[in-house]
């Protein structure tokens, strides 16, 4: 934290490039292979540096390992070379975990669910009854805690499953295209919801998205993935300032980065198939 301190609370916020070369490392990803099987590479020398405070979307096309790389990240699985380097042990044992479908047991009741992660640590629902408004609070979804899965909407679903990552309180937020299925107003508002969440627990997110303006509008870094085997062919930067709202999506800022976020992509696909 030493290394950030003195830096003007504007410029941190900014996420400029100085400021975010300030921010310690909270884990790296170390020239990391996963193969599976004995012939399905699915990443290839993947190395990323994830610094306290970033917001980094990770952009590519189906099957170029993004999922892979955050379930190495999650300690689902194990690298077959290389290594995921934890610089913050606080961040790996308070991970929270969003999947791209809710995955809430069917019949268990909202607080319940969210529940989960406190009481696989042993915590009563008693003694995290607070813990567990919170985090509705901070969805949404105060006074739905006897609600059952079946009688919410999609996005109320995933609502609840991003309450469940958040009530461990963590330190950095791993998030698996969790608005994929979602239609594009409810997309919207999620996006927004997220940064304010983001904001109030001033946590790190990593975030798996096939979109490109998701992508700009979430991330202060985006990653640009090579298709399989997955790797890091470009990485650009979002320097505009948070919070961002519904006037930063038609601003020529937001379509400028639009534009070379797409383009980014559109020469990583057409290197990847002159390689080939």
């Amino acid at each position: 934290m030493a290394d950030g301190a003195n830096l003007p609370a504007a410029d941190f916020a900014a996420g400029t490039p100085r400021a975010r070369a300030a921010r310690p490392v909270i884990l790296s990803l170390d020239h990391v292979d996963k193969v599976f099987g004995t012939s399905v590479v699915a990443l290839r020398d993947m190395a990323l540096e994830v610094r306290q405070g970033d917001f980094i979307s990770l952009l590519g096309p189906s099957g170029c390992g993004k999922s892979t790389a955050l379930r190495l990240i999650s300690g689902l699985m194990q690298p077959t070379r290389g290594r995921v380097r934890w610089e913050d042990p606080q961040a790996r044992d308070t991970l929270g975990v969003v999947f791209q479908e809710p995955t809430l047991m069917p019949w268990a009741t909202v607080a319940e669910n969210v529940w989960l992660p406190l009481r696989l640590r042993g915590k009563s629902r008693a003694q995290v009854m607070p813990d567990i408004a919170e985090a509705l609070a901070m969805v949404g979804l105060t006074g739905f805690e006897n609600a059952y899965p079946r009688e919410l909407s999609g996005g109320m679903k995933m609502r609840v499953s991003i309450a469940r990552a958040l009530v461990t309180h963590p330190r950095l937020i791993l998030m698996d295209e969790p608005f994929a299925a979602l239609d594009e107003i409810t997309r919207f508002k999620l996006n927004n919801d997220l940064l304010a969440m983001r904001e109030k627990l001033d946590c790190t997110v990593i975030f798996v998205t096939h979109s490109v303006f998701e992508s700009v509008f979430l991330s202060d870094r985006i990653v640009i993935m090579a298709a399989r085997p997955g790797r890091v062919i470009r990485e650009l930067a979002v320097d505009a300032p948070y919070p961002r709202d519904a006037a930063f999506r038609t601003s020529t800022e937001y379509v400028a980065h639009c534009r070379a976020a797409s383009e980014a992509l559109a020469e990583a696909m057409q290197g990847v198939a002159h390689e080939g």
